[in-house]
């Protein structure tokens, strides 16, 4: 049901009625549009009494009148905020239940007697949901009003943080389906507990004092560019800038503390100013997302520079409103911590904001709910919405926010009418909600198969996709305005047939790294970027040939073969050749696909176009593995933003993304784990890099936001490991180029396998020298150092199975730290490596290189049982500590580097200094290291998830450029690994012809 606009001023009612209007302890947000609508109910000569947590001056401001009884209570705490932009998931659950469930018999029993005591018409909810329940055993109706509500923000945590606590989100549904029916706001969130809804237009404050009244008082003419800044509480110890803000700009501070300095262009505003008169009279607004903020920059067509916050699932449906009407620019967190705002707020100044509807919302719900109270039914009779939010979660409902993720209303509720037989809201769908489905922006293509799953690199890529038929159509800007790798790829396609695309992100070694190869646990998290290659099968007749490809065949005089293009984007960042052509046929040898070797050598001919082998060698692969022909031409096109050099797999991620597009293409069904050993294939046999595998399995298996726990015997994935809603990870490039192509990890691995091919030969000699005279009389000796576990070692095929104790007992000492290559051979005659050579004229590490694997392994062991422990200042520093264990392990080996020492020292620094061990915040670092095959790259740091830690974060980044004059990349967030993604068949959708 839609209540439209332009309903009459609510009259005074002939009969007095007695509202309960209860109040979330939420943020101010809730409490601010419950005024307007309290204002209008009084207004009519009615009484209301707010049972809220807010300060009264958030009612009395607005509302003078001895009509309005406000009681001081919070029966519920909302989403408990580590700072403001932070949410800790677990943390808002067990405040929940400590608020809310254990004393709920309680709650219950005391609200039924207040409200049989102040004779309660009826009861309204923004949007306590035990408020429902008590409504219903006091025999009173009730009705809530609001945006979103708890069991849909409340789900997400449960799937993410806090399972034991599901009991929660049903008990929030079933309290909710007591409500008979919901007034719902514009930028709505899916809401399946409520059995009828009906639409109204915004809630807003009205205005009080003109944008002209407001800058006089204040002293501030007209000319002066005004922001206002609010993020209900200002983050403690965040300095704020003069140079932040641009010439001649002020910056009205909301929420500043009393001890805050400000610097002399921002103006710290008083608790009790009425915002929504400042807003009104300032240019833009820099803030967090919320109702409030949100519904009033609209209503006051006031452009809204938004940072986004983690796991707060209301805020993307607030956000695509916002957009919708042209009023939003989003500036990443980075850049308003380091002042980074200019470019922010002349944008928003330039925007013309065009919401043009109804802002009367408080007036048609005081309407609504008076006449509810009246004895107007406006509810059917319906199945209960617990019922419904409880087979919606079956069904398979989880929400799964990665950073910059646009979530809208997900499958099962737009498909739970049809299904459930229900009915999930009103009819007419308000354009102010402007939820578009997940799909919606696909750059003009139809997707026939899979989802974008929202990430925002994934529909540009496809935006991207659809502007290379545009530029194939035009000569013009071919020649003059378009890079030679655009050019290349404008002609890749045929646009009438599907296209298949396939993601594949890099990942963090947050710990295991080189012990991979050693059979270790490593735990990898996949990264925010990403690699996508877009694939098509073509029949070779129908291929758009380049003039050299078409040449060549024209020169074999056979006719259309197929033929392999592939184009990569990024190829000016790292001096390569944009383009790779090759007859399909090259890769065979006969009717046999050539051999690796020879593979290698073929693309090693050209420098420029070695990295073709990541690409195309997946292909051979396939014929050789999997006995797969390809009889039709392919047409590739690869965009990383996975940065090179780095540490964090950007060759894994092209490898798995590219393997995973051919396949789809192709008809073929690989697993994500057959995947990433196929993909370590291409790296180990046709790249020549000698890697292990747990790259393309954190590419291939990974999940966003969680850790891939595998143990590389080969390649055993033991499950996925949720990160802790206070622990957060980031990687900091420490600007020295990165290879595990190079030497020193080479030689490091060498040193290992000889390492054990030592322990191998030292336990068959203890063993059998035990049984020397051949009569067993040695057995005390033998029993001394363990029969079974001689002979386990004996033939051990991984280093990490071997105990630390028995290594420093038995074989240490037998080790040297060093050991020639002709040496080694000429006593041991090989190391069991497939993928190394040993150099006889070279001295390898052996002790050192041989003790970080088994080590390692019972490092990642202790930091993946830590991270399941309870929240502590301890766990964390254990956790930190492992990390710095590890970082001087590989450095040990010969693996370090002057950069990834010095930002791991700066972690130190940061973590020790005064003001984080003085607690006055609860955000500090605590431990790091250097990842992958070391020897320069990223290093990984573990910290406390809040905006403090943030912040520490940014100070390394800058006392290493201080240092080094490099700017360390940071690299932040995570996505999801390619299985998880599958892949997207699409078509390009062509325009009708004319008639």
């Amino acid at each position: 049901m839609r209540i439209e606009d332009g309903v009459e001023e609510l009259s005074a009612s002939r009969n007095h009625l007695v509202f309960a209007y209860y109040v979330t302890g939420h943020g101010f947000g809730h409490a601010t549009r419950v005024v307007e609508v309290v204002r209008h109910l009084i207004l009519a000569g009615h009484d209301v009494h707010v049972v809220t947590g807010a300060p009264d001056f958030v009612f009395t401001t607005e509302v003078q009148s001895p009509r309005l009884f406000l009681r001081k209570l919070v029966l519920d705490c909302g989403a408990v905020q580590a700072d403001a932009l932070t949410v800790d998931r677990l943390a808002s659950l067990e405040k929940y239940n400590e608020t809310a469930v254990a004393p709920r018999a309680s709650i219950l029993a005391t609200e039924v007697e207040w409200l049989n005591s102040i004779k309660a018409d009826l009861v309204v909810s923004d949007v306590v949901a035990v408020a429902c329940r008590a409504a219903a055993d006091a025999g009173i109706r009730s009705v809530c009003v609001t945006n979103f509500s708890w069991d849909f923000i409340y789900a997400e945590y449960v799937m993410a943080a806090g399972y034991h606590h599901r009991s929660i989100v049903w008990q929030i549904a079933e309290d909710y389906s007591h409500c008979e029916f919901l007034i719902r706001l514009p930028g709505y969130c899916p809401m399946p507990a409520f059995r009828d809804v009906i639409d109204v237009p915004l809630v807003v404050r009205r205005l009080h004092k003109s944008r002209k009244e407001v800058r006089s008082e204040m002293g501030i003419s007209e000319d002066v560019k005004l922001v206002i800044l609010n993020f209900g509480g200002q983050p403690a110890g965040w300095k704020l800038k003069e140079e932040y803000l641009p010439p001649g700009w002020l910056c009205l501070v909301c929420g500043a503390s009393s001890e805050q300095e400000l610097p002399p262009n921002f103006i710290k505003l008083a608790k009790d100013t009425y915002t929504p008169d400042v807003m009104a009279a300032s240019d833009c607004m820099l803030g967090k997302i919320g109702y409030g903020t949100v519904s009033e920059a609209l209503a006051y067509k006031l452009p809204f520079v938004f940072v986004r916050r983690d796991y707060f699932n209301e805020e993307p449906f607030l956000r695509n409103m916002l957009e919708f009407y042209q009023g939003g620019v989003e500036m990443i967190r980075r850049d308003l911590l380091t002042g980074h705002w200019r470019p922010y707020l002349e944008r928003a100044t330039s925007l013309k904001p065009s919401y043009d509807g109804g802002v009367n919302g408080g007036q048609v719900a005081a309407r609504i709910l008076q006449d509810t109270a009246n004895g107007k039914n406006y509810a059917s009779d319906k199945l209960s919405g617990a019922r419904r939010l409880r087979d919606a979660i079956v069904l398979g409902y989880q929400l799964q926010r990665v950073p910059g993720r646009d979530i809208s209303i997900p499958e099962w509720y737009a498909s739970a009418e049809n299904e459930l037989g229900l009915r999930t809201g009103s009819h007419s769908v308000d354009i102010n909600n402007s939820n578009l489905p997940q799909n919606s922006d696909a750059g003009d293509f139809d997707i026939l198969h899979g989802d974008v799953m929202g990430l925002p690199d994934t529909m540009s890529f496809l935006r991207s996709l659809a502007e290379l038929d545009a530029l194939h159509d035009s000569v013009k800007n071919t020649e003059k305005q378009y890079m030679r790798e655009r050019k290349a790829a404008a002609g890749l396609f045929n646009w009438e047939e599907d296209i298949y695309v396939a993601r594949a992100p890099g990942r963090l070694d947050v710990i295991g790294g080189i012990a991979d190869y050693s059979g270790s646990l490593v735990l990898q998290m996949p990264i925010r970027e990403a690699c996508h290659v877009a694939v098509q099968k073509i029949q070779p007749s129908k291929q758009r040939l380049w003039k050299h490809a078409q040449a060549r065949q024209n020169a074999k005089g056979q006719g259309p073969t197929p033929v392999l293009q592939i184009v990569s984007y990024g190829s000016e960042l790292s001096n390569r050749g944009p383009t790779f052509d090759m007859d399909i046929s090259d890769f065979m040898d006969g009717d046999q696909p050539i051999s690796y070797e020879k593979a290698k050598g073929y693309f090693a001919r050209d420098p420029s176009q070695r990295w073709a082998a990541y690409v195309a060698g997946t292909i051979l692969v396939l014929m050789k593995e999997l006995n797969i022909r390809f009889d039709s031409s392919i047409s590739m096109l690869v965009s990383s933003a996975v940065p090179e050099g780095k540490g964090v797999s950007s060759s894994a991620s092209v490898e798995v993304a590219s393997m995973s597009a051919i396949a789809a293409a192709h008809g073929l069904n690989i697993s994500s784990r057959d995947l990433a050993i196929l993909c370590q294939k291409v790296e180990n046999s046709v790249v020549g890099a000698p890697c292990g595998v747990m790259d393309q399995m954190a590419s291939a298996c990974g999940e966003a936001n969680k850790l891939l726990a595998m143990v590389c015997q080969p390649a055993e994935v033991l499950g996925l490991v949720d990160i802790p809603s206070h622990i957060r990870f980031w990687g900091i490039d420490s600007g020295l180029r990165h290879s595990i192509g190079g030497a020193d990890y080479g030689s490091v691995r060498i040193g290992a396998f000889m390492g054990r091919k030592m322990i191998k030969s030292t336990a068959s000699d203890v063993y059998s020298k035990s049984y020397s005279n051949g009569n067993g009389n040695n057995l005390e000796e033998l029993e001394e150092y363990g029969i079974e576990l001689l002979q386990d070692e004996a033939s051990l095929d991984y280093l990490c199975n071997l105990a630390p104790h028995r290594f420093e007992a038995i074989y240490s000492k037998n080790l040297p730290d060093t050991l020639n290559g002709e040496a080694f051979l000429t006593k041991y005659d090989h190391h069991n490596d497939p993928v190394t050579v040993i150099d006889k004229k070279r001295s390898y590490g052996v002790k050192a290189a041989t003790r970080h694997p088994i080590y390692e392994n019972f490092r990642v062991k202790a930091f993946k049982a830590l991270l399941t422990s309870a929240s502590s200042e301890e766990q964390l520093t254990a956790l930190g500590e492992l990390m710095y264990q590890c970082h001087y392990s590989y450095s040990a080996c010969g693996l370090g580097s002057d950069g990834t020492d010095r930002l791991v020292q700066l972690v130190q620094e940061m973590q020790h200094s005064k003001s984080s061990v003085s607690g006055d915040g609860d955000g500090t670092l605590y431990g790091a290291k250097i990842t992958g095959g070391g020897s320069g790259g990223t290093v990984c740091v573990i910290g406390r998830n809040c905006l403090k830690s943030s912040e520490q974060i940014l100070q390394v980044q800058q006392r290493y450029r201080n240092a080094t004059g490099y700017m360390p990349f940071l690299f932040e967030g995570s996505s999801p690994g390619a299985g998880k993604f599958g892949h997207l068949r699409i078509r390009r959708r062509l325009a009708p012809k004319q008639d």
